[in-house]
């Protein structure tokens, strides 16, 4: 599989989102995806502390075991794991990467991530705390996920000569194209940022598995999904835009999972689409929908979702 530069770090163009490891998948069913996902090429896994009641980095390091070498590791703190444990303070900082290094079961980070600012702190603080984790050699590389612009070079001013970002995660799909709006992707082109985008497939919408005026199919995250949170997802504008997008899928014989992936791959600023997946067959179909579009349908992708 083709691979990106991250920072000192090379990439699979598919990573693998652990979100579902410890929440919808068991230790066994964890191995299998990690298999197929060593298996197909895939070389990235993106988790958080946070994730899975805090047993998807367990689950993941359980699953690698031998081969912790051959992967990158991104892993994220700062969401609260309770009333004691969240933010960006650097003392939290230093015993966060603690935790996930021993959840993980390995030595080093190669991406550690501030999972979402944390106004309440300089972030020349939070970022001091990360030099001295690179400096010690816990973590190769820093990143950050949810930042506008103006805290991306915010951050990358507070830097200096020390570390500095090197990726931003936010979320970017078809159907949701804030970074070209807010900046965002402006913001990755003039400071060299990586960008990583999360909720590629829309929350499953961008799949083929959902159809407008059917309901959502059973089993899926938004079939689960809590009903005010689903009201976002389901909505008429956002059914509308999938309907078309099928339509145009059917009309030039590639699957819209072919479309979602290889349209956000077609974007410089991309070096890595980070999904979900819940079964080998998930991953290998992840891995085989990333491609080159022609120029002529990536325009009518863009004509087809970006109102």
């Amino acid at each position: 599989m083709e691979q990106r530069p991250l920072g000192s770090l090379q990439v699979s163009v598919v990573g693998l989102g652990c979100n579902n490891f410890g929440l919808r998948l068991d230790e066994a069913a964890t191995r299998g995806v990690v298999d197929a996902a060593l298996d197909a090429g895939v070389n990235f896994f993106d988790t958080a502390d946070v994730y899975g009641g805090e047993q998807s980095e367990v689950l993941l390091g359980r699953a690698l075991g031998s081969r912790r070498s051959e992967v990158v590791i991104a892993t994220k703190f700062g969401m609260p794991l309770d009333d004691a444990r969240f933010g960006a303070k650097p003392a939290y900082v230093k015993s966060a990467c603690a935790a996930s290094l021993r959840r993980l079961g390995t030595d080093y980070l190669d991406l550690y991530q501030l999972h979402y600012p944390d106004e309440t702190v300089p972030i020349e603080e939070t970022l001091g705390a990360l030099r001295e984790l690179v400096d010690a050699g816990y973590v190769r590389e820093i990143g950050c996920s949810n930042l506008n612009p103006e805290q991306l070079r915010a951050a990358r001013a507070a830097a200096g000569d020390g570390p500095a970002f090197i990726s931003v995660q936010n979320q970017y799909s078809l159907l949701a194209r804030e970074p070209e709006r807010d900046g965002v992707l402006e913001t990755c082109r003039d400071l060299d940022l990586g960008f990583l985008p999360f909720y590629p497939l829309a929350n499953g919408l961008l799949t083929g598995k959902v159809r407008p005026g059917e309901a959502a199919p059973e089993g899926t995250r938004l079939a689960t999904m809590a009903p005010e949170r689903r009201a976002h997802w389901w909505s008429d504008a956002l059914l509308e835009k999938v309907g078309s997008l099928l339509d145009y899928a059917t009309s030039i014989d590639t699957p819209i999972l072919t479309l979602a992936f290889s349209w956000l791959l077609s974007h410089p600023e991309v070096r890595s689409v980070i999904a979900g997946a819940s079964s080998g067959e998930q991953i290998r179909a992840n891995v085989a929908a990333a491609t080159t579009l022609d120029a002529r349908v990536i325009a009518r992708l863009d004509e087809l979702t970006s109102a």
